[in-house]
């Protein structure tokens, strides 16, 4: 079984996951990343390229994320088995409803329930934070790295992950 890499530890105060999919099928989770913020508000970052199982990447387009890149990851449920024991319980964000989405699919093809991580969202917090965008760009993280000058790498699942991290950071020194 490929190996992982070893997840942050230290005093976390939440964290922001992000998924990309190989495909339509919203559980075909090829690559995931984590943010972990700390007490301090640093950001450490955790993440892999999963094997979605599948030989459809019909949204390699948009990622760069190939088959080539998943071979030999390791498959979505020992990423969640990995990442449960520090996410259970604790507050997870994500920038929309689709990572929840994901996992949820992918665990319901594995014959598994939704694992119970605190989901929230950074698209409801940057809402709150700034609603002068609405209309005006919107609340995307692709809008929110030119108004907010973030930093990041968008459509890579850890560089998405720290950039929901920041806007909740951000949202609550606004």
């Amino acid at each position: 079984m490929p190996q992982l890499p070893a997840f942050p530890t230290g005093p976390i105060r939440f964290f922001a996951l992000d998924v990309e999919t190989a495909n339509s099928d919203v559980g075909s989770i090829c690559q995931l990343g984590v943010a972990c913020v700390l007490d301090s508000g640093a950001i450490l970052t955790w993440g892999c390229h999963v094997d979605p199982g599948t030989v459809r990447f019909s949204n390699s387009w948009l990622h760069g994320i190939t088959a080539r890149h998943c071979i030999g990851a390791p498959r979505i449920g020992a990423v969640i088995d990995h990442l449960n024991p520090h996410l259970s319980g604790r507050t997870v964000y994500q920038h929309s409803s689709f990572d929840q989405r994901a996992i949820r699919a992918a665990s319901a093809a594995l014959g598994r329930s939704e694992p119970d991580w605190g989901w929230q969202d950074s698209v409801k917090v940057a809402r709150a934070a700034w609603p002068e965008l609405k209309g005006n760009g919107g609340h995307g993280l692709g809008n929110l790295k030119k108004v907010l000058g973030l930093n990041f790498e968008h459509h890579d699942a850890i560089e998405d992950a720290r950039a929901a991290a920041m806007v909740v950071l951000m949202a609550a020194q606004a």
